[in-house]
């Protein structure tokens, strides 16, 4: 399996594992299909009440553990980091999917919907 790697998979896919509700669902997207992880997660899985801010960053309804990954996924920006404080949330894997780019730094990730 490939960690976060700058190379994309076969025909340069994204390949990524999200669990969701102890069922892995193993994607394959590429780079700019959706303009990010939440509204990928949205439209392939489709969890009630997520994504409630349709991607702005305030609401938390998109949080995400991130269980394999490298730095470049593991960088926030203020917004972020305001929200998730807001919301009291301070563990270190968590992030909101709807700051999240679908690009090759994804390929190979895995992810658990909170």
């Amino acid at each position: 399996m490939n960690f976060g790697n700058d190379q994309a998979g076969r025909n340069g896919f994204i390949e990524i594992t999200i669990i969701w509700e102890g069922e892995e669902y193993e994607i394959m997207t590429f780079p700019n299909e959706y303009r990010s992880l939440m509204m990928l997660i949205y439209d392939r899985i489709g969890p009630d009440e997520f994504g409630v801010c349709l991607g702005m960053g305030k609401c938390a309804t998109c949080l995400v553990e991130i269980l394999n990954s490298n730095e470049n996924l593991m960088a926030f920006d203020r917004n972020e980091t305001a929200t998730l404080q807001k919301h009291e949330i301070h563990h270190p894997g968590f992030r909101l999917s709807c700051q999240l780019q679908v690009d090759e730094n994804m390929h190979g990730v895995k992810i658990r919907i909170i």
